[in-house]
């Protein structure tokens, strides 16, 4: 009887469709300056430095890319779906670029307990596109504790990329673009 049951689900099984159809591929960033391949860091050489995923708002939650219209209004692009949510990719995005552009040990959270170094977290406010400007906009408010400093400093950092047209391919390449000028900008601040 099981096995009768088992032969008549099988046709049904490619029947069944759970949640919206997938996009052709998934979208990602890569890094204009990725990290080195075989490279040693020692932390007891290297100053260490603790990268934080950025919180962010509702819209970006999702692994969807917003579109801001008319100031209050948001859609997403069709058929573009990043590989995991935007705060994730940006801080990998961000822990390459400090590391290949100021030679500092970026730790995990974990390994931070052993010597957290200084500690970078912050809100990533926009990734996601301008509507009536035809802008890729990324917007992160960094938070930076230098050390063993009790001392916050703090300091908005925004890039925009024109944008060809709010399909997923030319948006993902100029969010890509932001990303990577913003990222510059923040390992330049952390650095010096």
């Amino acid at each position: 009887m099981k096995t009768l049951a088992l032969l008549l689900a099988i046709p049904l099984a490619g029947c069944i469709s759970i949640g919206a159809k997938a996009p052709e591929a998934l979208l990602t960033l890569s890094p204009d300056t990725p990290v080195a391949v075989g490279e040693s860091q020692r932390s007891n050489v290297a100053a260490t430095i603790t990268i934080a995923v950025p919180s962010v708002p509702q819209e970006l939650s999702s692994s969807r890319i917003p579109v801001h219209a008319n100031g209050t209004a948001i859609a997403f692009v069709k058929d573009a779906q990043w590989v995991e949510r935007p705060s994730q990719l940006f801080a990998r995005l961000l822990s390459d670029t400090v590391t290949s552009r100021t030679g500092r040990l970026v730790l995990s959270s974990r390994q931070s307990m052993l010597d957290p170094g200084a500690y970078l977290m912050g809100d990533l406010r926009h990734f996601g596109v301008e509507e009536s400007t035809r802008e890729a906009v990324v917007t992160y408010d960094a938070a930076l504790i230098r050390g063993s400093e009790k001392v916050i400093e703090k300091r908005r950092f925004e890039a925009r990329v024109p944008v060809a047209a709010i399909e997923a391919a030319p948006v993902s390449i100029a969010l890509n673009q932001a990303a990577n000028q913003v990222a510059t900008q923040v390992a330049d601040w952390v650095g010096r």
